[in-house]
This record gives C-alpha cells, sequence and structure tokens, in this order.
C-alpha cells in the first residue's frame, strides 16, 4: 500500500513538466537585432583638372578654296588631253591643246600686213622728205606736201593696226594651249579628244578645285554673334573640322570671317575657316561639324556626363564624403563636350563623384567604390552601361 502515493508522485512530476515543455515552447522567439545594410557598389572618379577649350558648334559644309571650270576661250578641235582624271595638276600644267594651224595662219597674215604697209610708210616718207625741202625753193606745192604728210600719217595708223592684229592673232594662238591657272585635283573629264569646243559651251573640258588649303562654311545661332565678336576682337580662333557624326577629327585650321549678315529665315549666321588640308581628310562637298574656339579655361574642373543627375533644383553630383557616403550636391554646367561636363563652380580639386551606380543612391547612403564594369554595379540605365564598357 505504500507503493501508492510513489506512483501518484511521479504522476504529478511528468505532468508538471509536461507542462512547463510546452509553455517554453509556446514563447515566441525574440527578433534578430538588425545589422548595419552594406554600402552599395558604385564608381567613383576624381574631379579633372586641365585646361579646356570653350566652343560653339555648328554644321557646314567643305567648299574648294578655289574652283576653276576649264573652258575654251577660242573655237577649235582637241587635239590632245593633257591632264589624267584626278590628277593634282599646277599652275601652267596642260589641260587641253587645240588645233593651232588656223590661229597660225591668221598671225602670219597679220604679220604679213605689218610687213607690207611699213614697207608704205617707208616709200610715204621718203617722198615727204623729198618734198619738203622742194617746197622751200618753190619747186613743190603745198597741196602735194600735205597729201604727202597724210599719206605718211595715214601709213603709220596702218601699222599700227597691223601690230595690234598681231598681238590679237597671237592671243587667239595662245588660247589653243589650255592650261591649269591654279594648284588643285582634276575631276571627270566633260570633253573628248577630237571634239569641237566653243566658248558658249556649257559643259565644262574639266573643273579644277583647290583642296589645299581649304574652306570651310557653317553656321552658328544669330545669339553667338556678340560672343564670336569678342573672341575675334582678342585675337585669330581656331576651328577645328569634325566628321558629321562629330567622332573623328578631320582638321585644325583658322577662323576667316563671320559673315556680314544674319539670315532671317534661319536666324543663323555664316562663318568661314580655312584648314592646310595636310592629309587632305576634308574634300569639297562633305558634310562636317565644326568647332570654334572662343577661349580656353585654365584649370577648369570637368566630371563624366554619367555623373550628372537630373534632379527637381537643376543639375546634381554625387559627392563622396571622407567617411565613404555621399552627399548630393547641386552642379552648374558651363559646358558638355567629348563626354565631360565642364563645371562652372561647385566643385573643387579633389573631390571625388559617382560616375555610376546613383540608380541605389541616396543623400548619405554608404557606398563602396570599385571599378568599372564591375558586375556588382547595378540598377544602370542602357546608356551608362554602354559607356562602362
Amino acid at each position: 500500500m505504500k507503493q501508492a502515493p510513489i506512483i501518484v508522485a511521479a504522476v504529478a512530476a511528468a505532468a508538471l513538466a509536461g507542462v512547463v515543455a510546452w509553455r517554453v515552447n509556446e514563447q515566441p522567439t525574440p527578433a534578430p537585432v538588425p545589422a548595419t545594410a552594406p554600402p552599395i557598389p558604385v564608381v567613383t572618379e576624381k574631379v579633372r583638372v586641365s585646361d579646356i577649350p570653350i566652343v560653339l558648334t555648328g554644321i557646314g559644309t567643305v567648299v574648294a578654296y578655289n574652283s576653276v571650270s576649264m573652258h575654251t576661250q577660242v573655237t577649235g578641235t582637241i587635239q590632245e588631253i593633257g591632264f589624267v582624271e584626278g590628277q593634282t595638276v599646277h599652275p601652267g600644267s596642260l589641260i587641253a591643246q587645240l588645233d593651232p594651224r588656223p590661229f597660225q595662219a591668221a598671225l602670219a597674215q597679220a604679220q604679213a600686213s605689218l610687213q607690207r604697209d611699213q614697207a608704205h610708210l617707208e616709200n610715204a616718207q621718203a617722198n615727204l622728205g623729198r618734198s619738203i625741202p622742194l617746197e622751200k625753193r618753190g619747186y613743190a606745192s603745198p597741196q602735194l606736201v600735205g597729201n604727202q604728210a597724210a599719206s605718211v600719217s595715214e601709213q603709220q595708223a596702218a601699222v599700227a593696226s597691223d601690230k595690234a592684229a598681231i598681238a590679237n592673232a597671237q592671243t587667239q594662238l595662245s588660247y589653243t594651249t589650255i592650261k591649269s591657272p591654279i594648284d588643285g585635283v582634276t575631276g571627270i573629264r566633260g570633253i573628248d579628244i577630237g571634239n569641237i569646243v566653243q566658248p558658249t559651251d556649257v559643259t565644262p573640258i574639266v573643273t579644277i578645285t583647290q583642296v589645299q588649303p581649304i574652306s570651310i562654311v557653317f553656321a552658328l545661332p544669330q545669339k553667338n554673334v556678340p560672343t564670336v565678336q569678342a573672341a575675334m576682337a582678342r585675337g585669330t580662333l581656331t576651328a577645328i573640322a569634325y566628321s558629321a557624326d562629330a567622332t573623328t577629327e578631320l582638321g585644325t585650321g583658322t577662323l576667316l570671317l563671320l559673315n556680314n549678315m544674319i539670315s532671317q529665315s534661319s536666324g543663323t549666321v555664316e562663318l568661314k575657316a580655312t584648314f592646310p588640308n595636310a592629309n587632305r581628310a576634308l574634300w569639297p562637298g562633305e558634310y562636317v561639324s565644326v568647332r570654334l574656339v572662343t577661349e580656353t579655361r585654365r584649370d577648369a574642373i570637368s566630371v563624366p556626363l554619367t555623373a550628372l543627375q537630373q534632379g527637381q533644383g537643376g543639375t546634381l553630383v554625387f559627392v563622396v564624403q571622407p567617411d565613404d557616403t555621399v552627399k548630393l550636391r547641386p552642379v552648374n554646367v558651363a559646358q558638355s563636350l567629348d563626354g565631360r561636363a565642364l563645371i562652372d563652380r561647385d566643385l573643387q580639386e579633389g573631390d571625388i563623384v559617382v560616375t555610376a551606380g546613383q540608380y541605389r543612391l541616396s543623400d548619405g547612403a554608404r557606398i563602396a567604390a570599385v571599378a568599372p564594369g564591375d558586375p556588382h554595379v547595378q540598377n544602370l540605365s542602357p546608356a551608362t552601361q554602354g559607356l562602362l564598357q
């Protein structure tokens, strides 16, 4: 009978343990203490300090420095072509030779007329020389002497006319040899050997264009006129020619003139620049982009265009702080050129800006600088991703 209390006590203890275990399991798990947010990977770059040209950009057309359409000045048959299409020619280079025989005959005829009239003049002068003494002695009438004097004057006029005819014949004969008046490049030949040409022909024998030096005519908005005038007053301006897509530099030249009239239809003004074109990268008729350098900013600050963000307050950049956090800072962009922005103020030498990865940033966020193209830099725009390749 003494064993019954012991069994009852054991059952009670087991029940109590079960209740305690149930209550422990029912208690909520305490929430973990939140860890510090990891830094955001971004690409950074220190602002660049350098001399930066201030430019005005316009679209223009390359024009030959000189262009000559070679026509004949006399009517004749082409006997010889003295050039190859596309050849570089110089002043005096043979372009074409016409049949000279009709002009040689005309010259010979004029020379013969001169010889005849010179003989007549000599005879008239001799007669006059004999008549003047006879008149003084009363053996010749004044009328006879007057007639002989008139004959001398007439023959002198005939001789002068003959000399003019010879000069004209020589000039006409020289026109049968057609020569280049300039340095340049020949184009496509318009007339073949054996054809009769004349001054009224519309089609030239060939057109010669001077490409060294060469010119570019380009346009700028009328609002830029005061800027250009002020820059021209300070000295000669440099013009840089690029391909139409502004990717390839084609040559450097100097501004020749600002046109004296603004186009009312387009609100633009034309300018003309001259280029040495030593490598012939510029060709007549080519469309090009022209950068006119109006001044050079010394020790100017620039950042990549990818660093710029647009906000309600204007253009912003994320500037990296000493504690590896970022701060949004408004900036004033004076010029965008070749993938970089010239900052007028608000940044200084030594500042570091975020150039990629800004889409995950907010003011005060912690960052970790990584190399361009790092796969951890996320949320980039397609344009930014392309620039990082």
